[in-house]
């Protein structure tokens, strides 16, 4: 599957995720780099920031692993 298809079906599986999941993958992720956003924090986001955090998380790791 090429790449650009990828990155599609992460953005739509995130976007069909409701806030308590993707503040969930958020404070799971296991990246490269850690996050380090309080509880507070993420409440006052928006649920769309919130998805972007998460595919910006997502689509770094993914084109890490495309890179080696």
């Amino acid at each position: 599957m090429d790449s650009e298809k990828v990155f599609e079906r992460v953005a739509i599986s995130i976007a069909s995720l409701d806030r308590n999941a993707v503040e969930h993958r958020i404070k799971k992720f296991k990246g490269s780099f850690k996050f380090d956003f309080t509880d507070d924090y993420l409440a006052g986001l928006t649920i769309d920031r919130l998805r972007h955090i998460l595919f910006a998380a997502i689509s770094t790791k993914l084109k890490r692993k495309v890179a080696r």
